[in-house]
């Protein structure tokens, strides 16, 4: 835990010997989200000096192999964490969902800003607009691209009449591909806080997941295989992610005044989930966390996602006999609670088996929630997601057997 934070004069006084260097990937989106971090750090500390040093990782390095196929969990963070190592960075920003769950031993996640909505967006080709905007409503056969195991397992479990192949690339080529004259793609997967970071928000054509989740998985909606449940995004989806030396009191300080410790929390616990169920991004494991909030002096709870609400309708709201509330009060007539609710599902890469959990839990501190998202993994594991995360460490094996032989 850091330590106790210091009072502005005190720790301006003493930081601003040392410029402090924020490494990051060198694409466009990683740049726009080191720099609302590096703002909110000149903020809190407008006499410390900052810098920003940039990078391309492997996994910008190479934008032809399918994710699944590098079997690397530190596939956009290792290039950067042998610079935090040797000292040359003082912290790293990281896409939360892509940071490994087991980080090196001397290394710790610092701390997570604000949120941004963690769901998925469905972007479908402007040809196709304004007739199909739904999955659900895309023609048979019709080909979704993404780069996601976890996006092209849902899609397969949820609408089997769909096709799903691999679309790599940064946001914008993602979308010059799908709008290409000629392009196979109808529609691409995508996540909206991506999107909605660079300015790209206005390409989203439906919301995927959440409060307001229209894509249901009942056979009215198209889905398949009885996919019951909602549509689930990935660890940490939305949230950043500040990589940070173990030991470093100076830099613990300096995060203090940026973090959001419920929407750490909150993520704190995903990551729980996934590092116990021993997945990285080529595992389709899909989450959602809620806190819930209740109305003063009512008992009357709602639930507001990721720790921010999210999505263009209110939250739901529930009365004590469990029947839904009609109307809306001010914020302001709005509490937090410390329950957390979390939502996991772990599906077969070939969408035919899946298992979900559901759970709500008082968290009131981080090591809570980590102990939440390992007691939920323990559901998981109990209805059967072992036996579908060890066909998928079956395959992966015999893939890479096949491919030394």
């Amino acid at each position: 835990m850091a330590a106790a934070p210091e009072s502005a004069s005190a720790a301006d006084s003493s930081s601003t010997s040392h410029t402090i260097t924020i490494g990051t990937r060198s694409s466009w989106l990683a740049l726009v989200q080191t720099d609302s971090v590096e703002k909110a750090l000149k903020q809190a500390w407008p006499n410390q000096q900052f810098a920003v040093h940039s990078m391309k990782t492997l996994g910008d390095r190479d934008k032809v192999t399918p994710l699944p196929d590098f079997n690397a969990k530190s596939l956009w963070t290792r290039d950067l964490e042998v610079l935090l190592l040797d000292g040359t960075l003082d912290m790293i920003v990281h896409s939360l969902k892509d940071m490994p769950t087991q980080l090196p031993a001397t290394l710790t996640l610092g701390a997570v800003p604000p949120r941004l909505d963690p769901r998925d967006a469905l972007v479908v080709s402007p040809r196709l607009l304004p007739t199909h905007t739904s999955l659900a409503s895309l023609p048979a056969g019709s080909l979704v691209g993404t780069s996601s195991v976890r996006r092209a397992a849902q899609l397969r479990r949820r609408y089997p009449h769909l096709r799903v192949d691999t679309l790599r690339g940064n946001i914008d080529t993602r979308l010059a591909k799908l709008d290409a004259e000629g392009s196979a793609f109808a529609a691409a997967i995508l996540a909206a806080a991506g999107l909605e970071r660079i300015g790209r928000g206005d390409r989203i054509t439906a919301y995927l997941g959440g409060p307001d989740e229209m894509e249901g998985g009942g056979a009215g909606a198209g889905g398949g295989k009885g996919a019951g449940g909602k549509w689930l995004h990935a660890v940490g989806q939305g949230a950043l992610g500040v990589e940070v030396r173990e030991g470093d009191e100076r830099v613990a300080r300096l995060l203090e005044r940026v973090v959001c410790e419920r929407t750490m929390r909150a993520c704190l616990a995903e990551r729980s989930l996934m590092r116990t169920l021993e997945g990285g991004c080529s595992v389709p494991i899909g989450v959602e966390t809620e806190w819930v909030k209740r109305r003063k002096g009512t008992g009357v709870t709602a639930l507001v996602q990721g720790g921010a609400g999210v999505g263009a309708k209110p939250a739901r709201e529930y009365g004590a006999d469990g029947k839904a509330v009609e109307g809306q009060e001010g914020e302001g007539d709005v509490e937090e609670t410390d329950e957390l609710v979390m939502r996991a599902t772990v599906v077969s890469v070939d969408g035919e088996e899946s298992v979900e959990a559901e759970m709500t839990r008082k968290v009131t501190s981080r090591e809570e929630a980590d102990q939440f998202g390992w007691d939920i993994a323990g559901v998981l594991v109990e209805r059967g997601a072992s036996r579908i995360l060890e066909k998928i460490n079956l395959n992966r094996q015999i893939i890479e057997q096949q491919g030394e032989a």
